[in-house]
Protein backbone atom coordinates (compact mmCIF):
# COMPACT_ATOMS: atom_id res chain seq x y z
CA UNK A 1 0.00 0.00 0.00
CA UNK A 2 1.94 3.05 -1.28
CA UNK A 3 1.68 5.68 1.89
CA UNK A 4 0.14 9.33 1.14
CA UNK A 5 1.71 10.71 4.56
CA UNK A 6 4.84 11.92 5.75
CA UNK A 7 5.19 12.02 9.90
CA UNK A 8 8.60 14.28 10.66
CA UNK A 9 8.81 14.22 14.51
CA UNK A 10 11.82 16.59 16.02
CA UNK A 11 13.62 15.02 19.28
CA UNK A 12 16.41 16.65 20.97
CA UNK A 13 17.55 14.22 24.08
CA UNK A 14 14.41 12.50 24.86
CA UNK A 15 14.24 9.45 23.53
CA UNK A 16 11.83 7.83 25.77
CA UNK A 17 8.56 10.05 25.00
CA UNK A 18 10.18 10.49 21.34
CA UNK A 19 9.57 6.25 21.06
CA UNK A 20 6.50 6.73 23.01
CA UNK A 21 4.87 8.84 20.58
CA UNK A 22 5.99 6.67 17.52
CA UNK A 23 5.01 3.50 18.93
CA UNK A 24 1.70 4.98 19.27
CA UNK A 25 1.75 6.20 15.51
CA UNK A 26 2.63 3.02 14.37
CA UNK A 27 0.33 0.78 16.22
CA UNK A 28 -2.58 2.84 15.11
CA UNK A 29 -1.66 4.03 11.66
CA UNK A 30 1.35 2.36 10.21
CA UNK A 31 -0.92 1.34 7.00
CA UNK A 32 -1.43 5.07 6.18
CA UNK A 33 1.73 6.84 6.56
CA UNK A 34 5.96 6.45 6.75
CA UNK A 35 7.62 7.73 10.06
CA UNK A 36 10.58 10.08 10.08
CA UNK A 37 12.40 11.29 13.21
CA UNK A 38 14.79 14.15 13.21
CA UNK A 39 17.49 14.13 16.26
CA UNK A 40 18.26 17.88 16.55
CA UNK A 41 22.03 17.77 18.45
CA UNK A 42 20.95 14.85 20.58
CA UNK A 43 23.47 13.17 22.56
CA UNK A 44 24.93 9.60 21.24
CA UNK A 45 23.37 7.83 24.31
CA UNK A 46 19.51 9.79 23.33
CA UNK A 47 18.33 9.06 20.05
CA UNK A 48 15.07 7.48 19.53
CA UNK A 49 15.37 3.66 18.13
CA UNK A 50 13.49 5.54 15.10
CA UNK A 51 16.44 8.15 14.20
CA UNK A 52 16.01 8.26 10.74
CA UNK A 53 18.52 11.94 10.43
CA UNK A 54 21.04 13.05 13.07
CA UNK A 55 22.24 16.33 13.14
CA UNK A 56 25.12 17.36 14.90
CA UNK A 57 27.08 20.06 13.84
CA UNK A 58 28.37 22.24 16.48
CA UNK A 59 26.05 25.38 16.39
CA UNK A 60 23.41 22.37 16.75
CA UNK A 61 24.58 20.58 19.83
CA UNK A 62 24.58 23.69 21.14
CA UNK A 63 21.24 24.95 20.40
CA UNK A 64 19.21 22.50 18.87
CA UNK A 65 17.09 23.18 15.89
CA UNK A 66 13.54 24.48 17.09
CA UNK A 67 10.41 23.67 14.78
CA UNK A 68 11.08 26.41 12.10
CA UNK A 69 15.17 25.29 11.53
CA UNK A 70 13.49 21.38 12.30
CA UNK A 71 10.77 21.34 9.42
CA UNK A 72 13.30 22.69 6.97
CA UNK A 73 16.13 20.76 7.57
CA UNK A 74 13.66 17.75 7.06
CA UNK A 75 11.81 18.61 4.07
CA UNK A 76 15.46 19.37 2.57
CA UNK A 77 16.46 16.47 3.44
CA UNK A 78 13.51 14.22 2.21
CA UNK A 79 14.76 16.22 -1.12
CA UNK A 80 18.32 15.09 -0.84
CA UNK A 81 17.15 11.71 -0.61
CA UNK A 82 14.72 11.46 -3.13
CA UNK A 83 11.59 10.80 -1.18
CA UNK A 84 9.94 14.64 -0.78
CA UNK A 85 7.95 13.79 -3.74
CA UNK A 86 6.49 10.11 -2.46
CA UNK A 87 3.94 12.56 -0.26
CA UNK A 88 0.98 13.79 -0.43
CA UNK A 89 0.82 15.09 2.91
CA UNK A 90 3.54 15.83 6.02
CA UNK A 91 2.55 15.95 9.39
CA UNK A 92 5.23 17.95 11.58
CA UNK A 93 5.23 17.30 15.36
CA UNK A 94 7.65 18.50 18.24
CA UNK A 95 7.93 15.01 20.55
CA UNK A 96 5.64 16.49 23.58
CA UNK A 97 3.01 16.33 21.42
CA UNK A 98 -0.48 13.53 22.54
CA UNK A 99 -3.07 12.66 20.52
CA UNK A 100 -6.40 11.97 22.18
CA UNK A 101 -7.74 9.95 19.63
CA UNK A 102 -7.05 7.18 17.12
CA UNK A 103 -6.34 6.17 14.18
CA UNK A 104 -5.77 9.98 13.20
CA UNK A 105 -3.83 10.00 10.39
CA UNK A 106 -6.64 8.56 7.66
CA UNK A 107 -9.04 11.10 9.43
CA UNK A 108 -6.77 13.82 8.40
CA UNK A 109 -6.05 13.26 5.06
CA UNK A 110 -10.06 12.55 5.06
CA UNK A 111 -10.32 16.36 5.39
CA UNK A 112 -7.57 17.37 3.46
CA UNK A 113 -9.20 15.37 0.36
CA UNK A 114 -12.39 17.01 0.98
CA UNK A 115 -11.13 20.13 1.46
CA UNK A 116 -9.12 21.22 -1.61
CA UNK A 117 -8.13 24.72 -0.99
CA UNK A 118 -6.69 23.89 2.99
CA UNK A 119 -2.96 24.00 2.81
CA UNK A 120 -2.63 23.33 6.29
CA UNK A 121 -4.68 21.22 9.15
CA UNK A 122 -4.20 21.01 12.83
CA UNK A 123 -5.90 18.93 15.29
CA UNK A 124 -7.52 20.86 17.44
CA UNK A 125 -7.07 21.39 21.44
CA UNK A 126 -9.14 21.82 24.12
CA UNK A 127 -6.89 24.88 25.65
CA UNK A 128 -7.55 26.63 22.53
CA UNK A 129 -10.62 29.03 21.97
CA UNK A 130 -11.27 28.99 18.62
CA UNK A 131 -12.15 25.00 19.13
CA UNK A 132 -15.57 26.27 20.38
CA UNK A 133 -16.01 28.25 16.99
CA UNK A 134 -15.31 24.57 15.35
CA UNK A 135 -18.15 22.83 16.48
CA UNK A 136 -18.42 18.96 17.09
CA UNK A 137 -16.62 16.60 14.19
CA UNK A 138 -15.58 19.72 12.11
CA UNK A 139 -13.55 21.60 10.27
CA UNK A 140 -13.31 25.59 10.25
CA UNK A 141 -11.08 27.93 8.22
CA UNK A 142 -8.94 30.49 10.16
CA UNK A 143 -6.45 33.20 10.03
CA UNK A 144 -4.39 32.37 13.01
CA UNK A 145 -3.70 28.74 13.98
CA UNK A 146 -1.00 27.96 17.20
CA UNK A 147 1.76 25.34 15.24
CA UNK A 148 1.34 22.46 17.59
CA UNK A 149 0.66 19.78 14.97
CA UNK A 150 0.24 21.31 11.63
CA UNK A 151 -0.69 18.55 8.82
CA UNK A 152 0.40 20.40 5.27
CA UNK A 153 -0.43 19.65 1.57
CA UNK A 154 2.80 18.99 -0.07
CA UNK A 155 1.53 21.59 -2.94
CA UNK A 156 1.12 24.71 -0.09
CA UNK A 157 4.69 23.69 0.85
CA UNK A 158 6.20 23.54 -3.15
CA UNK A 159 4.76 27.34 -3.52
CA UNK A 160 6.91 28.71 -0.95
CA UNK A 161 10.19 26.60 -1.06
CA UNK A 162 13.32 28.67 -1.91
CA UNK A 163 15.34 25.29 -2.78
CA UNK A 164 18.66 27.10 -2.89
CA UNK A 165 18.48 28.60 0.63
CA UNK A 166 19.80 26.84 3.22
CA UNK A 167 17.83 25.29 6.12
CA UNK A 168 18.65 27.72 8.55
CA UNK A 169 17.60 31.11 6.28
CA UNK A 170 14.52 31.00 4.48
CA UNK A 171 13.86 28.08 2.62
CA UNK A 172 10.33 27.23 3.89
CA UNK A 173 10.16 28.61 6.97
CA UNK A 174 12.35 31.67 8.24
CA UNK A 175 15.35 29.93 9.78
CA UNK A 176 16.56 33.23 10.86
CA UNK A 177 13.42 33.30 13.49
CA UNK A 178 14.97 30.50 15.51
CA UNK A 179 12.56 30.48 17.98
CA UNK A 180 9.65 30.73 16.10
CA UNK A 181 7.83 33.76 17.22
CA UNK A 182 4.64 34.00 15.21
CA UNK A 183 6.03 31.94 12.54
CA UNK A 184 2.57 30.05 12.26
CA UNK A 185 0.68 33.71 10.95
CA UNK A 186 3.61 34.16 8.51
CA UNK A 187 3.29 30.60 7.01
CA UNK A 188 -0.75 30.85 7.05
CA UNK A 189 -0.56 34.85 5.86
CA UNK A 190 1.86 33.03 2.79
CA UNK A 191 -0.79 30.25 2.24
CA UNK A 192 -3.66 33.23 2.01
CA UNK A 193 -1.21 34.75 -0.33
CA UNK A 194 -1.02 32.46 -2.48
CA UNK A 195 -4.77 30.79 -2.37
CA UNK A 196 -4.19 28.20 0.56
CA UNK A 197 -5.91 28.27 3.36
CA UNK A 198 -5.06 27.08 7.24
CA UNK A 199 -7.79 25.24 9.26
CA UNK A 200 -8.51 23.23 12.63
CA UNK A 201 -10.69 19.93 12.85
CA UNK A 202 -12.29 18.81 15.95
CA UNK A 203 -12.52 15.45 14.30
CA UNK A 204 -8.80 14.93 15.62
CA UNK A 205 -7.77 16.22 19.51
CA UNK A 206 -4.38 16.77 20.77
CA UNK A 207 -2.69 18.29 23.56
CA UNK A 208 0.71 19.76 24.53
CA UNK A 209 3.09 17.83 27.69
CA UNK A 210 4.92 21.42 28.77
CA UNK A 211 6.06 19.36 31.91
CA UNK A 212 8.70 17.73 29.68
CA UNK A 213 10.22 21.13 29.02
CA UNK A 214 9.83 22.04 32.89
CA UNK A 215 10.88 19.32 34.24
CA UNK A 216 13.44 17.71 31.68
CA UNK A 217 15.27 21.21 30.72
CA UNK A 218 18.94 20.46 31.24
CA UNK A 219 18.24 16.78 29.89
CA UNK A 220 16.74 18.29 26.97
CA UNK A 221 20.07 21.15 26.68
CA UNK A 222 17.91 23.67 26.64
CA UNK A 223 16.88 27.01 29.05
CA UNK A 224 14.22 26.73 31.21
CA UNK A 225 10.51 27.24 30.50
CA UNK A 226 10.43 30.76 31.78
CA UNK A 227 14.07 31.48 30.14
CA UNK A 228 12.67 29.83 27.18
CA UNK A 229 9.03 32.07 27.17
CA UNK A 230 11.45 35.06 28.00
CA UNK A 231 14.02 34.67 25.32
CA UNK A 232 11.12 33.71 22.46
CA UNK A 233 9.52 37.12 23.43
CA UNK A 234 12.22 39.23 23.35
CA UNK A 235 14.18 37.60 19.85
CA UNK A 236 10.83 37.07 18.61
CA UNK A 237 9.85 41.34 18.84
CA UNK A 238 13.71 41.86 17.59
CA UNK A 239 12.91 39.60 14.49
CA UNK A 240 9.23 41.05 13.95
CA UNK A 241 10.88 44.90 13.90
CA UNK A 242 13.97 44.10 11.97
CA UNK A 243 11.91 42.35 9.17
CA UNK A 244 8.58 44.03 9.02
CA UNK A 245 8.86 46.89 10.82
CA UNK A 246 5.82 45.72 12.98
CA UNK A 247 6.20 46.95 16.79
CA UNK A 248 3.13 44.57 17.80
CA UNK A 249 1.59 41.49 16.78
CA UNK A 250 -1.51 43.45 15.89
CA UNK A 251 -0.74 44.44 12.22
CA UNK A 252 0.58 40.67 11.93
CA UNK A 253 -2.80 39.86 12.76
CA UNK A 254 -4.28 42.28 11.15
CA UNK A 255 -3.34 41.49 7.64
CA UNK A 256 -3.62 38.20 8.22
CA UNK A 257 -7.58 38.44 8.85
CA UNK A 258 -7.63 41.00 5.53
CA UNK A 259 -6.04 37.95 3.32
CA UNK A 260 -8.06 35.59 5.11
CA UNK A 261 -11.64 37.49 3.94
CA UNK A 262 -10.06 38.13 0.57
CA UNK A 263 -10.06 34.25 0.33
CA UNK A 264 -13.77 33.79 0.66
CA UNK A 265 -14.03 36.99 -2.03
CA UNK A 266 -12.38 34.73 -4.62
CA UNK A 267 -13.73 31.29 -3.19
CA UNK A 268 -17.23 31.95 -2.13
CA UNK A 269 -18.53 28.22 -2.51
CA UNK A 270 -16.00 27.69 0.88
CA UNK A 271 -18.00 30.61 2.81
CA UNK A 272 -19.54 27.89 4.95
CA UNK A 273 -16.18 26.97 6.43
CA UNK A 274 -15.65 30.54 7.21
CA UNK A 275 -15.74 31.44 11.26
Amino acid sequence: MMRQTAVVIVNRNLPEVTDALCDLIRSQNDDYCDLFVLEAGSEEDNLSKYCSWHEKSEVVRQHGLRMPRGINFAIKQMMTDGVFDRYKYFFFLPNDVEFSNKPFIRILEEEMESHKRLGILSPASRRWGETRLVGPKSTKYFWAIEQLAWFMRREYIEVLLNVESPYDRDFFYDGTNFRGFYSNLEMIIKGYVNDWASGITTKVWITENENHLKTMADLIGTESYDDNIRKYLIEGNEWMKRKYGYNSKWPFHMYSKFLYDRFFLYYPELKRYEI
